[in-house]
Formats: C-alpha cells, structure tokens, sequence
C-alpha cells in the first residue's frame, strides 16, 4: 500500500511529469493545453489536500481519493476525444496516464492521517520583547 506520505510525493512528480510531458512526447496544440490545465488542476488539489505535503490542507485525503478515481476514468474518454483529433500519440499518452493514475488510486491507501501536525512553534520572550 502507498502511505499518504508516499502519495504526496507521487502527487508532486506527476505534476512535473505533465508539465514536461508536451515537450518529451511531443503533444499536439489541443492535446498540450490539455496537459498543462490537468497539470494546474493536480497541483491545486495538491496543495489542498490535507496530507504531510498539502500545504492549505482543506481537502480530506479520502476526497482526493475519490477525485483521483472520476479522473483515472474520465481521462479514458479524453484519451479517445483527443486521439480522434489529434492522432494516437495522444490517445496513447491519456490511456497510458490514465491506468497509471488508477493504479496509484488502487494501492493508496486513502485511510490514513497525516504523520506529521504542522503547528506554531512557541516562542517564549522577556517583558522587552526580546527573544530569550
């Protein structure tokens, strides 16, 4: 099973991944805009998601979850929408990218809690206002 830890960097490299992805698999026009909107659109909920690497934190991990599956499927038929426009680089990339984002929603464990709390540090000063 992957950790939510695990998943948070996973959540990050593929962000990287679609944003070079145009560019390493040559991506037509429709295809590319495409790319670099899923990828905006995974960053967001990235940082939103409540998980060691989210960095707002609104989203629960099980939400995200349930994201990630309607997309897995939903990219399945853009995979053949932009395959009928632009050819099968790019129905090949989204059915491709597709299994990939349903295998990680398959060995995600979406159950567990962020390891770690981000707290306020506490720091103690004198009546001056000096730190001590």
């Amino acid at each position: 099973m992957i950790n939510s830890r695990i998943h948070g960097i996973i959540d990050y490299l593929v962000v990287i991944f679609l944003l070079a992805s145009p560019t390493l698999f040559s991506l037509a026009g429709t295809t590319a805009l495409f790319t670099y909107i899923l990828a905006g659109i995974h960053l967001a909920l990235t940082i939103c998601t409540n998980y060691e690497y989210g960095l707002v934190r609104f989203i629960p991990l099980k939400i995200h979850g349930y994201i990630e599956l309607v997309v897995s499927l939903a990219l399945v038929g853009l995979a053949f929408y932009l395959g009928s426009l632009e050819g099968n680089v790019s129905r090949n990339f989204y059915i491709g990218f597709a299994i990939a984002v349903f295998v990680v929603w398959i060995l995600t464990d979406y159950r567990t809690k962020p390891s770690g709390k981000r707290e306020i540090p506490y720091i103690e000063s004198n009546t001056d206002g000096d730190m001590i």
